[in-house]
């Protein structure tokens, strides 16, 4: 008998409420993708946007319904990350040493990659319908090709996907002895600030805010001025992939153990807990949509001189430069206050 309130190990783990919820939605975003994949693989040889024949007007019809279910599809697995992030929270109640989703994702082998497969996803995943959208709003449908390529080179990263989560919860036991977080990111060797270190967090600091004062500058500079080299855009696309990097780094070392008021507690996944009002969910929510609008702003560009789009592609470049910053700026107001706070009121706030 398997005591109440833990985890069953194995295969029951599938049948978890939480676990159930993640393979349903896989498997359906499978099917979607799945069946569309016919549709990519006629359209990309039998596509002729000048011809009138059977065929063609059939391919026309074919791919409205088959790109919508891929665009609820790919959305759906998006929105499986926070699923997951959740139900690793939830799974650290049941698994000794858990507790929190630290010590659920290292209870095997399958978790932490899993996890970066996810956050990789929401980006590639986001991209393509952003793509979708665009071609949808042209009348020769200029970029069916490149958008059906793209999705064929996305599949088997939803496969790899579906497959670390299967073996991820599979694997799961409550038997098993994890870390908790403070055992994982805490240590003698702190690589960032806590409330009563040393100063090594602030260089990363500076080089945070740094970065993000570039960033800042490099949108207004695009929105004002009447032409700019493409070149601007490329590196500043660059420039939000590292600050996404960096700022996970920063609100794991730095960050969070003002969140949390206690000098070695370090750890990305407290903070979505409701005892600190659940802040890390605007706080991740935020620095996901400005770098994702950062990234769109550079597919904006490489597809203003598609026939069809130039004039979409122009807006779509200043609403995500526009949304990229407004999303920056309420990222760094709500990941600052309380490491701000503590030093203007004298560790009180």
């Amino acid at each position: 008998m398997t005591p109440v309130g833990r985890i069953a190990p194995g295969p029951v783990m599938l049948i978890n409420s939480w676990g159930l919820a993640l393979c349903i939605i896989s498997l359906c975003v499978l099917f979607l993708v799945g069946t569309a994949l016919r549709s990519a693989v006629r359209v990309l040889r039998y596509w002729q946007p000048g011809s009138d024949s059977n065929l063609q007007i059939e391919l026309e019809n074919e791919i409205w319904l088959s790109s919508t279910l891929v665009e609820y599809g790919l959305g759906f697995q998006m929105v499986s990350l926070l699923i997951f992030i959740m139900a690793a929270d939830r799974f650290a109640q049941m698994i000794k040493g858990a507790m929190c989703a630290t010590g659920s994702l290292l209870a095997n082998d399958y978790g932490a990659p899993l996890l970066v497969v996810k956050l990789t996803g929401i980006f590639l995943y986001g991209f393509w319908i952003v793509l979708h959208q665009l071609d949808m709003r042209a009348e020769s449908y200029p970029l069916v090709r490149l958008k059906y390529r793209y999705l064929l080179a996305l599949f088997p990263l939803l496969l790899l996907e579906t497959t670390l989560q299967t073996l991820y919860l599979t694997g799961l036991s409550p038997d098993i002895i994890t870390s908790c977080c403070a055992v994982v990111f805490g240590g003698d060797k702190q690589l960032g600030q806590n409330l009563i270190g040393g100063q090594a967090g602030w260089e990363l600091m500076a080089l945070f805010y740094g970065l993000a004062l570039l960033l800042f500058s490099s949108g207004l500079y695009q929105l004002s001025a009447r032409r700019i080299s493409p070149g601007v855009t490329y590196v500043s696309g660059f420039g939000w992939f590292v600050f996404f990097i960096l700022a996970l780094v920063v609100i794991t070392i730095v960050v969070s153990s003002y969140i949390y008021a206690m000098p070695y507690h370090h750890c990305p996944f407290c903070i979505l807990k409701a005892e600190y009002d659940g802040i890390g969910y605007p706080i991740f929510v935020s620095l996901i949509s400005a770098c994702f609008a950062g990234g769109v702003t550079v597919i904006a560009v490489l597809l203003r001189n598609v026939d069809g789009l130039e004039e979409t592609a122009g807006c779509l470049r200043r609403f995500s430069i526009r949304f990229s910053l407004v999303m920056l700026a309420m990222f760094l107001a709500l990941s600052s206050w309380h490491f701000w706070a503590y030093f203007i009121m004298g560790g009180e706030y």
